[in-house]
């Protein structure tokens, strides 16, 4: 299991891929591991170097106390390439990690070859929170089965729902998750407001979100990208929230098709 300290702290990550050419590293969202990202490491790390790793708080990585921050994710991710020695990276993620995304590529432009926003918002606005508070209040009850019985059904569309209920909804898939430091990668996610910075990212950049995205809409993605200079945009037909699951092949041809454009 590969680590590196950064900011106090052991982040695990992965390193996928051809050692030379671009890289693409993936950020995860709140409820994923590496693992989810398994259909793109399977396809991307073909033709990149493909980075995956966990923030703080999640999974493999150190689980400090609180608070934390994008800004603090953001911190983390440029240590981990310095770490890396990665001067600069197409820079992508999906829900949460998305947000660790645009926050990044704000803060080090420097570093950021390209951005990819995928099922992301530019802040939390009253409706959201109230679809996600339940989460937070599971989370904080340590409630392994209430936080999926309450979060399971805005994650994926009813199709692949119809088809994976029994395992995305039973308890067991995620009895490795640390409540605890998911209340606060919430707590994070509710602080985080970028709508002054977008502006600012001037990097080419694609947002992607779900046709069918019930968290994260359509309505969230138009507003960045309508904000970014320089942006794509794309809506994933059939999808729902989790689209790297969801629909996982179409949204290997959106990064590998954004991020051919623009490689060295």
């Amino acid at each position: 299991m590969a680590t590196a300290h950064v900011n106090g702290i052991e982040l695990y990550y992965e390193v996928h891929g051809p050692e030379d050419g671009d890289v693409i590293i993936l950020s995860n969202g709140v409820m994923m591991s590496t693992a989810s990202w398994a259909v793109q490491r399977d396809v991307i790390s073909k033709y990149y170097r493909l980075v995956l790793y966990d923030c703080r708080g999640m999974w493999k990585s150190e689980h400090p106390e609180g608070p934390y921050s994008m800004a603090m994710h953001a911190e983390d991710l440029l240590g981990l390439m310095d770490h890396l020695e990665i001067e600069k990276a197409h820079i992508a993620g999906i829900s949460y990690g998305s947000e660790v995304s645009m926050t990044f590529a704000a803060n080090y432009p420097e570093r950021t070859k390209t951005l990819i926003v995928i099922d992301g918002v530019p802040y939390v606005d009253p409706f959201l929170k109230a679809q996600t508070l339940p989460w937070l209040r599971a989370a904080e009850r340590n409630d392994h089965q209430l936080l999926l019985d309450t979060s399971v059904h805005f994650n994926f569309s009813a199709d692949v729902l119809e088809k994976n209920y029994a395992l995305f909804s039973d308890a067991k898939r995620i009895k490795s998750l640390d409540l605890n430091s998911f209340a606060e990668l919430m707590k994070a996610f509710y602080n985080f407001d970028i709508r002054d910075q977008l502006k600012t990212i001037k990097v080419p950049s694609l947002v992607v979100v779900g046709e069918l995205d019930l968290i994260k809409t359509p309505k969230h993605a138009k507003y960045i990208y309508g904000e970014l200079p320089n942006a794509e945009f794309l809506v994933i037909p059939g999808s729902g929230h989790a689209s790297c699951v969801d629909r996982p092949h179409e949204l290997n041809t959106a990064i590998l098709g954004f991020v051919g454009k623009h490689a060295s």
